[in-house]
């Protein structure tokens, strides 16, 4: 688009990059969207458990914790609109050794301090009863958690911010930024012209910290350099009778590989994590034994054989070593670059949360409703 005044470019149309585009959108503004494949979400948003997350792992007070609880509000809204297919099927968090059962108390009382409601402690037998099959010392019970459709979310979004007049540019990858007479001129793959744009949003996924790079910020000194995690998942080959999710107690770099169900009442198992430094989605069916191995410990009657290979996605995580690290929603002033707002490490629960993202955007900007 050589030679248009742009108002917002959004670098990325994965579900954040597309929440955000709906939200900002309007008829007297020129929003443009850069996706460097040929359509939306081919990355870490549509390679997920498509879970709609109640609130309850984060640090109270935390960007994850505020943004997933008022995210899941607005999703639930939509679905009873019947804008979006959501469900709540509840959760039940499985402690299968004693030590385990202080955890799920800790948890309770994180998710509590998040204005969760109704969370519950069951013993073995009230958990058995939630989910048939399930064997565990003790249970926690999370009705607020539920799923999602996301390729349908992601679709109402792009239409909303079609409709609204938002432009989508494919296999448009941003190359180079320069900031020159109070724009950003930006150079994108394809085009023999800069654009520019008064603010640019870098909602880029997995490469949020490759193009927060090309606007001049020193990634390792901002704490902005990610962490790619891939995440395996194994499908059921013969259905459970749960109708609800089932996690472990978390792990380091995950939740846990758990059970979930999507929309027509498919079961799988995951996601697993370990790093990894390239794109590749291939499931490797080796892995399968350890997928047994973690999930018969909460459902000893699956065997190994009823475990199937099915899909694959990679996280963009700002920590490597397990430790927390809230999201960075940053409008960069500080910087030398106002109007820049750089979303880096928007991992779980970054889809449940993503409506409550781009209205945390438009604050940044001072955008009108």
């Amino acid at each position: 688009m050589p030679g248009t005044e742009i108002d917002v470019v959004i670098v990325g149309a994965g579900v954040v990059g597309l929440a955000a585009a709906a939200r900002l959108a309007r008829p007297d503004n020129t929003v443009v969207v850069l996706e460097r494949h040929e359509r939306h979400g081919l990355e870490t948003s549509s390679r997920n458990s498509e879970v709609m997350h109640a609130g309850l792992y984060y640090p109270a007070g935390s960007l994850k914790a505020r943004l997933c609880v008022e995210g899941r509000r607005r999703l639930c809204e939509l679905g009873a609109r019947g804008a979006v297919f959501t469900r709540r099927t509840g959760k039940l968090l499985a402690a299968c050794a004693p030590e385990e059962t202080p955890k799920l108390e800790a948890l309770r009382a994180q998710g509590l301090a998040n204005g969760m409601e109704g969370l519950e402690l069951l013993g073995r037998r009230d958990a058995a009863a939630r989910a048939p099959g399930v064997r565990a010392e003790a249970g926690l019970w999370v009705p607020e958690t539920g799923i999602i459709d996301t390729e349908e979310l992601m679709r109402h979004y792009l239409l909303k911010a079609q409709a609204a007049g938002a432009i989508f540019l494919w296999n448009s990858e941003l190359t180079a930024v320069e900031r020159a007479q109070g724009r950003y001129r930006l150079s994108v793959q394809g085009q023999d012209e800069a654009v520019a744009a008064r603010c640019v949003i870098n909602a880029a996924g997995l490469h949020a910290d490759r193009v927060a790079r090309l606007a001049g910020i020193d990634v390792a000194a901002a704490g902005y350099g990610l962490h790619w995690f891939k995440g395996e998942y194994f499908s059921l080959r013969r259905p459970l009778p749960i109708s609800c999710l089932v996690y472990p107690v978390p792990a380091a770099h995950s939740l846990g590989i758990h059970l979930a169900v999507d929309r027509q009442g498919r079961q799988r198992f995951g996601p697993s994590a370990f790093p990894v430094d390239n794109l590749d989605y291939d499931v490797d069916a080796g892995h399968r034994a350890a997928f047994h191995e973690a999930v018969s410990r909460y459902l000893p009657d699956v065997g190994i054989e009823d475990l199937a290979p099915a899909m694959s996605g990679i996280r963009p995580k700002l920590s490597d070593d397990g430790s927390f690290r809230d999201f960075v929603i940053a409008e960069e002033s500080r910087r030398g670059l106002p109007g820049w707002i750089n979303l880096v490490g928007i991992e779980s629960p970054g889809l449940t949360a993503s409506p409550a993202i781009a209205e945390r955007i438009a604050d940044l900007l001072e955008w009108p409703s």
